[in-house]
């Protein structure tokens, strides 16, 4: 462009333009490129007003130019330049645009910088702040701009940015727009350099609608695909972007592309992985949806779109609402903001739904590799409802672990007078099955959710109920509740009642034992959940589970094992035998041997015996003690 000038006139920045370019001049940033953002994105405004004017039928000063923004370093001058053919500025307009920042409440965000100057990127990008940041690099900028208004001259805008500009118009015949001629300091000079001004833009402005060129070569190749109809994309467009945001070689398992209008505008294109990329948690920082605001990237990996349960999620938010370059920190508490994010997470959970619903093999899939980071969703009360709706368990209905249950489907087979919805936790479905607990709900035909995470059974606490029906921990059940229930099959070989003079001696039994195990059990009592097993250990009525109180004395580094009641089957062999040779002999060592034996066994299964080397020894002797009678019974040599 030409440079042939009447004479300068020299202007003073406005108070509050002069504080903020002496921050920017006299500190030092670690991302420093984001100016680039910022003059591409002031770039694209002004192509984006020239097409609106074009659009309304105005007259328009060479009408027929491309729409574009072209950029140059040139490494030898040590200068860049950013070219666009958009609205242009007249004197009067680059005047009040760059001399003053236009927005009120300046002052305050000017108090907030100086007062903070590391949070100096993230608010560069207020309103009538951006294009300053590129004093962050140079030591003179030079505007030369031509507006689309045929009556108006062409105008040269310069500054050091130490506190003056001067404007003044040129004569010859230039291009309608503006180009931007930054020489940069000594400490810049990479920004001249054809590839990083290339991965710049790349990172930042890659979405820009209209196209970026550096020479004969586009920049910006990947299109906007957010921004256009469903109908309109092709899986394989889909899958590219995908690929290209993500960085992952495979396809996408599910993509989720939604233009929202109310209550208000953003488009989204989303997707779930298929694999987990975070299975073994070393890379948990590594998440969050990229913002633009009209296309221009505002933040990389926003983490406050979507709840970190869906952090598995990737993809892009695009809003019209929001204002260019918003900082982080007016993001949190911006209304909008939130709207977009609480709508976001909303559309999500709504597919993961209908996914739910209409393809139950694609659901089982996502649930198997993504469950464990989507059950943290529990601490999300505002979506509790579609969260509930979308978990799965393992049954003791379920033929195998690979099957699911959802608390819609066990409520369906519920029992008229069921209501509650049981559970248990454990390690493994072989486990649970062998499990004491387990023995009286078999009995009755109830169905028990199999739950193997440990995070289960936070999930199941805080979620407490599915509609009207509680959920309870089968260590937890008020056996008095399950009386009217019926059974579904007869006990197996019960045994012949007690004789009164047996009960009594069984209850003395039990106080034996009580004092053998003093204050490690609160009660031995007659159990009326056994059916196979000779005992099993509880918790009080009302209290927390016993899963739940080991994971809390884990959390608290708390060893000690809480005193729990120990419940007998009085129909089992190993108790009635027990009971024979407390009749003979109410101090026999074998009373306290298995007392201890039944006692540790229980605690085992519950997971709480720290050290089984006793359990080991005492089974080993009585063995030993076994083999012994056997081989007499049997009259073995």
């Amino acid at each position: 462009m030409s440079k042939k000038t009447k004479k300068a006139n020299q202007f003073e920045f406005k108070t509050d333009v002069k504080e903020l370019l002496n921050i920017l001049v006299h500190s030092l940033y670690t991302n420093r490129e984001i100016f680039i953002r910022e003059l591409i994105s002031n770039a694209s405004d002004a192509l984006d007003k020239i097409r609106f004017e074009s659009n309304k039928g105005t007259e328009i000063f060479q009408n027929d130019l491309e729409l574009e923004i072209s950029v140059k370093g040139d490494e030898k001058e040590n200068t860049l330049t950013i070219t666009d053919t958009g609205y242009g500025m007249t004197k009067d307009e680059i005047i009040q645009n760059i001399g003053t920042i236009a927005k009120s409440g300046s002052a305050e965000f000017l108090k907030q910088l100086s007062e903070d100057k590391e949070q100096a990127n993230n608010i560069i990008g207020k309103f009538g702040v951006g294009f300053y940041s590129v004093f962050m690099v140079a030591d003179k900028v030079e505007i030369i701009s031509r507006s689309y208004k045929t009556d108006a001259k062409p105008i040269k805008w310069v500054s050091d940015g130490l506190g003056s500009f001067e404007v003044e118009e040129i004569d010859d015949d230039i291009k309608r727009g503006t180009e931007i001629k930054i020489h940069l300091k000594e400490d810049s000079k990479e920004y001249a350099e054809k590839v990083r001004i290339e991965n710049v833009i790349k990172k930042h402005s890659n979405f820009v609608s209209f196209p970026i060129k550096s020479g004969d070569d586009q920049l910006n190749t990947i299109s906007a695909i957010w921004r256009e109809p469903k109908s309109n994309i092709k899986p394989e467009q889909y899958n590219e972007f995908y690929k290209f945001q993500s960085h992952d070689f495979e396809d996408p398992f599910h993509v989720i592309h939604k233009a929202i209008d109310a209550p208000i505008q953003f488009n989204a294109l989303l997707f779930i992985p298929k694999k987990n990329m975070d299975m073994f948690g070393f890379n948990r920082d590594n998440y969050g949806l990229d913002l633009y605001v009209r296309r221009i990237l505002i933040n990389h990996q926003n983490k406050d779109l979507l709840p970190e349960y869906l952090s598995f999620v990737k993809g892009v938010v695009d809003s019209e609402d929001l204002p260019l370059n918003i900082s982080r920190e007016t993001l949190q508490e911006n209304i909008v903001f939130s709207k977009i994010a609480s709508t976001v997470t909303k559309q999500v959970l709504t597919e993961l739904t209908k996914m739910a619903k209409d393809d139950k093999e694609k659901y089982a899939q996502f649930w198997k590799e993504f469950s464990r980071i989507f059950k943290m969703g529990y601490a999300d009360y505002a979506n509790q409802e579609k969260f509930v709706d979308l978990l799965r368990f393992d049954s003791s209905a379920n033929d195998n672990k690979e099957q699911l249950v959802a608390f819609a489907e066990y409520t369906e087979r519920m029992k008229d007078e069921q209501k509650d919805i049981y559970y248990m936790t454990g390690s493994s479905r072989d486990a649970l099955m062998m499990d004491p607990h387990l023995e009286i709900f078999k009995r009755k035909g109830l169905e028990v959710l199999y739950l193997y995470d440990p995070v289960d059974e936070f999930v199941v606490s805080s979620v407490n109920k599915y509609k009207e029906f509680e959920l309870k921990s089968v260590d937890q059940v008020d056996l008095k509740s399950l009386e009217k229930l019926g059974d579904s099959e007869e006990k197996k070989d019960k045994a012949k009642e007690l004789s009164k003079e047996d009960s009594k001696h069984l209850s003395s039994l039990f106080a034996k034992m009580k004092e053998i195990l003093g204050d490690k059990v609160t009660d031995v009592k007659i159990s009326e959940r056994l059916e196979d097993s000779p005992a099993c250990l509880v918790n009080s009525d009302n209290t927390m589970s016993a899963s739940m109180q080991k994971m809390m004395n884990m959390m608290g580094n708390n060893e000690t094992i809480p005193p729990k009641i120990m419940e007998l089957n009085k129909d089992h062999k190993l108790v009635r035998n027990l009971l024979k040779v407390f009749k003979s002999d109410s101090d026999d060592k074998y009373i306290a041997d298995v007392t201890e034996q039944l006692y540790e066994s229980s605690l085992l299964l519950e997971g709480y015996l720290p050290d089984p080397h006793k359990l080991v020894n005492r089974i080993n002797s009585m063995l030993e003690e076994s083999s012994n009678w056997y081989t007499e019974v049997k009259k073995l040599d």
